[in-house]
């Protein structure tokens, strides 16, 4: 991303001006414990399917968040999705004198899989998480769990050591996804390890122990499962990212049971820069199966095209994105080829 300074901040008055202007204490306390930050994604996407067409403009995200740091070791995070809901609101606590040890209570994105934590104003595709973290992470396509946006309710612990060469994170979650209480009286337990050998190097598995209670009936993967039955939710996955000024990508394998179904799957999404930091070609390769026992269960997806940077984490991108089948998180699903054509503007200020 180009070196530009962020106009918001150009213009933010200095503690000292604020003084010359007779500015009263509290709004000094507030400029120095009180950051905002937010992002919009919108733009206009093209889909060809099953002999249909349709073409839309589309406002994805709206999103606004404040952190507050009450003290220097204590924080609070409050965060909307205008297009959405509350996505997440948490108090965080610096329990060591170095980042060794941290306590979060509140509603975040869980740690599993290496992109679910990823913000969408960071990752390269339009069309975001691949298919297997976006089912299996509860970010949008599973029927069972819904639509959680990789999101949940409950005690995060996680710290890194001083040369960040190692991070852990276990999150102890109701495992029903955002703004809901727990539906059964079980808690999922999510671990994350993250090893940095080297300069830009991130090797990263994770894995999840839990339940669910289903909210649909007999979807089309898991034809055994029915509504309100509460059943076994287990993932594992193991991921590799590099990052440097001319190339990025991450990759994982991923692998879930559902009850009696088992899924897996794996992708491979990065970019390659053209002109460092202004413009970028990205590409994607992802496949998941949805159900290893089922014929025709699979999916994939390949995705291309250009991002452009044309000031501070603000991008245009353009992208073509190839799927060998239709489908929604409500258990639609049709072999069908689908060709969509997608633009996104992103706008982000810190």
């Amino acid at each position: 991303m180009p070196a530009l300074l962020n106009a918001q901040e150009e213009s933010t008055p200095t503690q000292e001006q604020n003084e010359q202007r007779n500015v009263p204490e509290w709004v000094n306390t507030i400029l120095e414990r009180v950051q905002i930050h937010g992002y919009a994604q919108g733009g206009y996407n093209f889909k060809s399917a099953e002999g249909s067409v349709t073409n839309s403009f589309v406002l994805k995200r709206t999103i606004f968040w404040v952190d507050a740091n009450i003290t220097d070791r204590w924080t609070f995070r409050f965060m909307h999705n205008f297009s959405s809901t509350v996505q997440e609101y948490y108090t965080e606590f610096r329990v060591t004198n170095n980042n060794l040890f941290n306590i979060r209570i509140g509603q975040g994105k869980t740690g599993l899989s290496y992109e679910n934590p990823l913000s969408p104003s960071a990752v390269e595709t339009i069309d975001v998480n691949s298919e297997g973290v976006a089912y299996l992470a509860g970010c949008s396509s599973d029927p069972l769990n819904g639509p959680q946006g990789g999101r949940d309710l409950g005690l995060f612990l996680f710290g890194e050591t001083p040369n960040k060469f190692f991070r852990y994170e276990v999150d102890v979650v109701n495992g029903t996804g955002i703004n809901v209480w727990d539906n059964d009286n079980f808690k999922n337990i999510i671990g994350r390890l993250e090893f940095r050998p080297v300069k830009g190097l991130n090797i990263c598995v994770t894995g999840q122990y839990g339940r669910g209670k289903a909210l649909v009936d007999r979807p089309l993967f898991n034809p055994a499962i029915a509504l309100d039955e509460i059943y076994s939710r287990h993932r594992i996955t193991a991921g590799l990212a590099y990052s440097s000024d001319m190339v990025n990508f991450h990759g994982e394998y991923l692998q879930g049971l559902d009850g009696e179904v088992t899924s897996r799957g794996g992708y491979l999404t990065g970019s390659v820069a053209i002109i460092p930091k202004t413009l970028d070609f990205v590409a994607s390769a992802d496949y998941f199966n949805f159900n290893t026992s089922m014929r025709e269960a699979d999916m994939f997806k390949a995705v291309g095209g250009l991002q452009y940077w044309f000031y501070k984490k603000c991008r245009l991108q353009l992208q073509y994105v190839f799927k060998n089948a239709n489908t929604d998180y409500k258990s639609f699903f049709t072999r069908t080829p689908v060709h969509m054509i997608m633009c996104q503007v992103q706008v982000r200020f810190n």
